[in-house]
């Protein structure tokens, strides 16, 4: 199922531009370099998909860096919700791919 729209464009909440910088250290470049690098893992998110589909992507920023991503689709945009570094559950589950 192809979820990531084409071609590649992104959507900030400009409440949500410099959160995930401050509270997780990382920026919005990151995050959507993520969406250009392979393996790029989505994964649906039936939990927080009650007013509209959510989803977890899993990635490598192009310094290495591992990612997870709360993401949604709006408007064939993708629109980054939450950004932080993966946790060791998430980073295993993620190199099986």
């Amino acid at each position: 199922m192809k979820i990531v729209p084409e071609p590649l464009s992104f959507e900030w909440d400009s409440g949500n531009l410099d959160k995930n910088l401050k509270k997780h250290n990382v920026s919005c470049q990151e995050a959507e370099e993520v969406f250009v690098n392979q393996p790029l893992l989505i994964i649906e998110d039936s939990s927080h998909s009650k007013d509209e589909k959510r989803f977890h992507a899993l990635g490598k920023n192009n310094g290495n860096r591992y990612l997870f991503l709360s993401i949604t689709i709006r408007k064939q945009k993708v629109r980054i919700i939450s950004i932080r570094d993966m946790n060791k559950k998430e980073k295993k589950e993620y190199e099986k791919h």
